[in-house]
């Protein structure tokens, strides 16, 4: 465990004038965090156990603190820490919600926590959404002096909302707030309508502990992890104190620290920009950031940079270390320039010009390529494009389908194909009593079916072919065929639930099962990890760990990996190894295969953060980056689809 930056200091800028405002540190990935944060939970709960005292712990929910009670858990299995003196208060739980529904924090923390540890359940208190309303003031009031009377909470664990919420204190919230009844912000309802199958059953309103109950804590650790918190994290550690970010409060707290992951912390000014803050280690990437950070910032094309320029602009450092502002603007420009390909997969050897540059593995065409999609229809979402050049240029290209995909289709396309499988059955004349007792089952189970419930397993597999076939369109539009298509259904995902199971050795064995089958040149994988459901970090997980296993074979020496984006989020210039142009007509034909996937068409059941439509947002993202190219002082395009090349580092930050 290691951090890879940590502020026992704090961070000032080149007058001396402090920049974050609360304690942060942050780790290489989320594990390592969790575990940090663990140990500290653990070493208190043993001193006091060994002074006969017990130990006070505010808990809070969501998939931020999982990792943190799953190492819990293992010291408790493994190393013997016992939970016999522990006292524990939750921060919230949505109101009305029963207790076994699956959406119940009191169920969230049983699974994850307390029923695997020995904790006394009278010791335990979570906020109860099943009392009656005109109880609730009073409620409150007593789970305010439960807290008073087991001696204060010693460690408040914390995550933020996109709100800036901690608990469910939304903006408005002031410093002074008790636990009480609270309206949830649209904002936070619509993060929450992926575990309640749809915004429309996400209750409206919760009982919170006040921002004033989180702030007597003795202790607290906020956790942010990925890229979605970044903006939010750096308002709350930078910004100033403001009752429209809650976690702002924090900076009054002469306790809290902040843990990060790399991702949540890119927004801090230390690592967005951190020559602002004095001297740098200067490397290729941070003058290449520094230099187009520089251009936007001026709204001048990089070969426009003057001295003046990076003097004005806090780069002198970068100045005095590497002569003129020419050099420096020229070696970027060519960097960048470097990047854009329309041959994806290398050009054959009678189209090659002279000056022409050289690509990886190009005296191999054509190549063996497989593009992972998550989902059944990220691979077009996100380098559809892309997909269509590699398949129109001649290469063999394949597409694995990592999961079925099968709980983001609504209820209503199920009873529609089963309704024309029925019309089907009596137009052909084909009577099936077992198809028929099916259907009616089906239905029967729609019709009976609660918000939030898990399908029937006949349902999740109607699910799961309608985008098969979904899938199976949109590659068509790219010019790959259906012989060329792998449905992995990989079995982590497959629990009919927004909660998945971990990464297995059965989902790594089927990876690297069908690498070893196609010994690709090329590997496409998704390297978007801010999906809400944590889907897109698995599937990742899952091939950079199968490459390891098959790095030794002949084939992989010639394999490059490239990752791609534009689901969730779009990587930055300066990150780009790989650019490819589209043209308008490249761009409609991408436009077309997104249709295809007509169940996530209009409105999908899990849209994350962004409302818009998938192709919206990819397209969005293609012409801004097109744009950027543009501004920067390179050619002119429609629109640009990114790449990064794997290079052996990406694991650590799963």
């Amino acid at each position: 465990m290691s951090t890879a930056e940590s502020s026992a200091a704090p961070i000032t800028n080149s007058h001396g004038m402090e920049v974050e405002k609360i304690p942060s540190h942050v780790f290489q990935n989320a594990k390592n965090a969790s575990t940090y944060v663990a140990g500290q939970i653990a070493d208190l709960i043993r001193q006091r156990s060994d002074a006969g005292e017990n130990c006070v712990l505010g808990l809070a929910t969501g998939s931020t603190p999982v990792s943190v009670y799953d190492e819990l858990v293992r010291l408790h299995e493994e190393e013997g820490l016992s939970f016999q003196n522990v006292v524990t208060f939750n921060l919230d739980e949505y109101f009305p919600m029963d207790s076994d529904a699956l959406q119940s924090y009191v169920r969230f923390m049983q699974e994850h926590l307390f029923d695997r540890v020995d904790i006394k359940p009278e010791n335990v208190h979570i906020p109860d959404g099943t009392i009656d309303e005109a109880e609730v003031a009073n409620y409150c009031r007593d789970y305010e002096q439960a807290i008073t009377s087991a001696g204060g909470i010693d460690i408040q664990i914390l995550g933020i909302g996109r709100t800036g919420h901690i608990g469910f204190n939304e903006p408005g919230s002031g410093r002074e707030s008790r636990t009480r009844l609270i309206t949830l912000d649209i904002v936070t309802r619509r993060d929450a309508a992926s575990d309640f199958f749809g915004e429309e059953y996400v209750p409206s309103r919760a009982i919170t502990m006040g921002v004033g109950t989180i702030l007597e804590a003795k202790q607290i650790y906020l956790l942010a992890f990925g890229e979605g918190k970044a903006p939010v994290v750096a308002a709350a550690i930078e910004g100033e104190i403001s009752k429209s970010i809650a976690a702002s409060f924090l900076q009054d707290h002469a306790n809290a620290k902040i843990i990060l992951d790399d991702a949540a912390a890119e927004q801090l000014t230390r690592f967005r920009c951190p020559w602002v803050l004095g001297s740098c280690d200067w490397n290729e990437p941070l003058i290449r950031k520094a230099v187009l950070w520089l251009s936007q910032h001026l709204q001048k094309p990089i070969l426009k940079l003057t001295v003046e320029d990076y003097n004005e602009e806090g780069l002198q450092d970068l100045l005095a270390q590497y002569g003129s502002a020419y050099d420096i603007n020229l070696k970027v420009f060519r960097h960048l320039q470097s990047t854009i390909t329309g041959w994806p997969g290398g050009k054959p050897e009678h189209a090659r010009q002279p000056g022409d540059r050289p690509q990886n593995h190009e005296d191999i065409f054509p190549k063996r390529i497989i593009v992972f999609s998550p989902h059944p229809d990220d691979d077009v979402i996100s380098m559809g494009g892309t997909l269509g050049r590699l398949a129109d240029q001649g290469h063999e290209v394949h597409i694995a389908y990592q999961t079925s995909g099968n709980i983001a289709v609504f209820d209503h396309d199920v009873r529609e194909q089963a309704e024309l499988i029925a019309d089907f059955n009596n137009a052909f004349e084909l009577p099936n009593e077992q198809t028929s007792a099916l259907l009616s089952g089906m239905q029967e189970a729609l019709e009976n079916k609660l918000p939030g419930e898990v399908d029937s397993e006949a349902v999740q597999r109607v699910k799961g072919l309608i985008r098969r076939g979904e899938a199976r369109a949109g590659a068509r539009v790219c010019g790959v065929p259906a012989d060329k298509l792998h449905f992995m259904d990989m079995p982590f995902y497959e629990t009919g639930r927004v909660r998945k199971k971990p990464l297995g050795e059965d989902d790594i064995a089927l990876t690297v099962k069908l690498l070893q089958q196609i010994k690709p040149h090329q590997i496409y994988a998704a390297g978007d990890l801010s999906d809400p459901h944590g889907t897109h970090r698995t599937c990742l997980k899952a091939i950079l760990e199968a490459c390891q296993e098959v790095q030794e074979e002949s084939w992989y020496e010639v394999c490059d990996v490239w990752l791609y984006r534009g689901a969730w989020q779009e990587w930055s210039p300066h990150q780009i190894e790989m650019s490819v142009p589209l043209s308008p007509n490249e761009m409609l034909r991408k436009r077309n295969a997104i249709f295809k996937h007509e169940s996530q068409k209009d409105r999908a059941l899990f849209p994350g953060p962004d409302p818009r439509e998938f192709w919206q947002r990819a397209e969005d993202r293609n012409h801004k980056t097109a744009q950027v190219y543009d501004a920067l002082g390179l050619a002119e395009y429609e629109a640009i689809e990114g790449f990064v090349r794997w290079k052996g580092d990406v694991l650590n930050l799963l």
